[in-house]
């Protein structure tokens, strides 16, 4: 993948588990690969189609300067996510982070700690069939927009679908989202059952009523299979309520497994 790479940017902060560190400071360096796709800038040879890596050590620079944290961890987590946020060409980021004066009663060069992050697609399945359905749905799209972790891209139109699965219920009110995520697929999934709790849902009967579902489709093209969680959504090929909707965002997006389109998996159920 395409990179930008920015070595020994010299920062003084005030990182640290001790207080001294929080009030003197010290010198840290960055050390930072910036992921992108570099076609369009190649082509054009615009700078408003790359990503000015002079303003992004200005960023990180500033951004370290102005927090405090106590961990190197957190630190390296924020100021990357500071930087995806603010440069949405960037698909990803690596980044080290240096503190050669550590204090560390031992000879030693340097320490270090080095993330990574990327943005990665993922599509939800959301439903409500208690109390006001569509409070509950907007409410968790408002939720996942404002979270940093997320980007919410698309949204399909909310659609009143009949229960599935054989418990007599009240009708649903269905529809899919597309998102932008830095989470993990468990930490995604530990997200949407933290929203749904939230929303007060109780999971009390299976395929039963309920405030507010949250379902992971698809992430990126992956495929995971674990007791945890299954990745594609492993029924969502005999779901109407699922499949309209997905339709109407991303009919082409083509199923890992089945390799079908979304299209073409609903004109299948159609016929069954």
């Amino acid at each position: 993948m395409d990179q930008i790479t920015i070595t020994g940017l010299r920062v003084f902060a005030f990182h640290g588990v001790y207080r001294e560190e929080n009030e003197k400071g010290q010198d840290f360096i960055v050390n930072a690969r910036l992921f992108m796709d570099m076609d369009q800038a190649a082509r054009t040879d615009e700078m408003t189609d790359s990503v000015h890596y002079g303003e992004v050590c200005e960023l990180l620079s500033s951004f370290l300067q102005e927090h405090t944290y106590h961990l190197m961890e957190t630190a390296v987590t924020e100021a990357i996510k500071e930087v995806l946020l603010t440069y949405p060409l960037l698909s990803g980021m690596e980044m080290e982070l240096c503190k050669p004066n550590a204090p560390i009663a031992l000879p030693f060069e340097n320490v270090s700690v080095t993330r990574s992050f990327f943005w990665h697609t993922a599509y939800l399945a959301l439903g409500s069939n208690l109390g006001d359905r569509e409070r509950y749905l907007e409410g968790a799209v408002d939720r996942l927009a404002a979270d940093r972790n997320f980007q919410v891209k698309k949204k399909s139109d909310w659609i009143e679908t009949k229960p599935y699965g054989g418990v007599v219920q009240d009708d649903f009110l269905n529809g899919v989202i597309a998102v932008k995520t830095l989470l993990s697929p468990i930490q995604l999934l530990n997200r949407l059952h933290e929203i749904e709790a939230a929303a007060d849902r109780r999971r009390e009967v299976h395929w039963g009523p309920r405030t507010l579902d949250l379902d992971i489709l698809f992430y990126d093209d992956l495929v995971m299979d674990t007791e945890q969680l299954v990745i594609p959504h492993p029924d969502l090929q005999n779901r109407s309520f699922v499949l309209n909707p997905l339709c109407q965002i991303a009919p082409y997006l083509r199923h890992p497994l089945l390799q079908k389109t979304v299209l073409q998996l609903k004109n299948d159920l159609q016929k069954v």
